[in-house]
């Protein structure tokens, strides 16, 4: 009746406990090789739960699996050969300049694993590692980097093609590795005796393994640097305008590997303060840009008997400046120093430009 009346039935402690709860027979439980069966290939599961479909699971597995692409494996210690880097090079004989475009690597293995963070540097070898050294901007968070930049080398003459060489390394960017000095990913080295003026060559070379012991113990070869004068005997003011106008790879005088560099003029024999001038200061660089022009009065048959001396020099607050290195224009001069003088006094309203090569003594001169 209290069925009947829509009221569940009431069971007593005793009637609950004797009925039958038991789930039945165990059931195994699942492996991981069911569900993923391309993990074990050599493992076949021999146990189904009664509602699963073995041959529905055998067309699972029968089926090809998407395979991720696999990492390039790294290099042991004893394998030199890495990436490949891209690049195009263009010696620029008309200004003297030489132009290096890196394009792109592929291929690089970092130190760790993840993507890295890459650049590349430049140096003209033999010479001062510092004072020649360019470098691309910084390409993040990937193996296969395209920077697409230019770096250029001003004042690279023909001379300088028959006997420098290129390296190109690639490397990590140095904020990630603050705390120790690692060597890089990978670098090449390219003999510039193969380029053709003014024909741009491309280069697609594998970069080759340095240990950080041959970074260490590397010697740079001494250079003082070069400086770009520009000389032009004027008609209409009477006299020598002389144009200091850049230098480069000049040597680093100072702790910080860098130099604050200033140009002397000083005309000779010439009495008075108007025979000397100087430039400003670049503050820390081994590259500097002047683009500034003095002027000499006097008939071109006088400044032919006379020697412009140029020196450059570090400035150091409170001490006696450092001479970087200099050169000697004239007619007691030799081979292109020779050649600017006269060319410059016997052309008049004529400006010429050149490239001289430091001296790394200062000139004596006698009275």
């Amino acid at each position: 009746t209290a069925a009947a009346g829509g009221r569940p039935p009431r069971v007593s402690m005793q009637e609950h406990m004797a009925i039958d709860v038991s789930p039945g027979p165990i059931r195994p439980i699942r492996l991981i090789s069911h569900y993923f069966p391309h993990f074990y290939p050599l493992t076949e599961p021999t146990l189904h739960p009664p509602d699963q479909r073995p041959a529905a699971a055998s067309t699972i597995r029968s089926a090809p699996q998407p395979q991720p692409d696999p990492e390039p494996e790294r290099d042991s210690d004893d394998s030199t050969a890495l990436a490949t880097l891209e690049f195009t090079l263009l010696f620029d004989a008309d200004n003297s300049a030489l132009h290096c475009t890196a394009h792109r690597a592929k291929g690089l293995k970092p130190l760790a694993s993840g993507s890295v963070d890459t650049y590349v540097k430049a140096n003209l070898l033999p010479g001062n590692s510092k004072a020649s050294q360019l470098r691309t901007r910084t390409i993040r968070g990937t193996r296969v980097p395209v920077w697409e930049e230019t770096l250029t080398y001003h004042g690279f003459t023909r001379q300088d093609a028959v006997c420098k060489t290129l390296r190109l390394c690639v490397c990590e960017d140095p904020w990630l590795r603050r705390r120790r000095r690692a060597p890089p990913l990978g670098e090449l080295q390219v003999p510039l005796r193969k380029l053709v003026p003014n024909r741009a060559r491309s280069f697609n070379i594998y970069l080759e393994k340095r240990r950080l012991e041959e970074v260490e113990t590397e010697v740079a070869w001494e250079e003082h640097g070069r400086v770009l004068l520009s000389l032009c005997y004027s008609s209409q003011r009477g006299g020598l305008l002389v144009g200091v106008l850049h230098c480069v790879h000049l040597a680093p005088m100072d702790a910080n590997g860098y130099s604050d560099p200033f140009v002397c003029l000083f005309l000779h024999p010439n009495a008075g303060k108007k025979s000397k001038f100087k430039t400003s200061v670049r503050r820390k660089t081994l590259n500097p840009e002047f683009n500034e022009e003095f002027f000499y009065s006097g008939p071109r048959e006088e400044l032919a008997q006379k020697t412009l001396l140029v020196s450059v020099w570090d400035y150091d607050l409170g001490t006696a400046d450092d001479f970087i290195g200099g050169v000697q224009l004239g007619s007691h001069a030799s081979g292109e120093r020779l050649r600017h003088w006269l060319e410059c006094l016997g052309h008049s309203d004529h400006r010429l430009e050149l490239w001289h090569p430091l001296d790394s003594k200062p000139v004596q001169l006698s009275n």
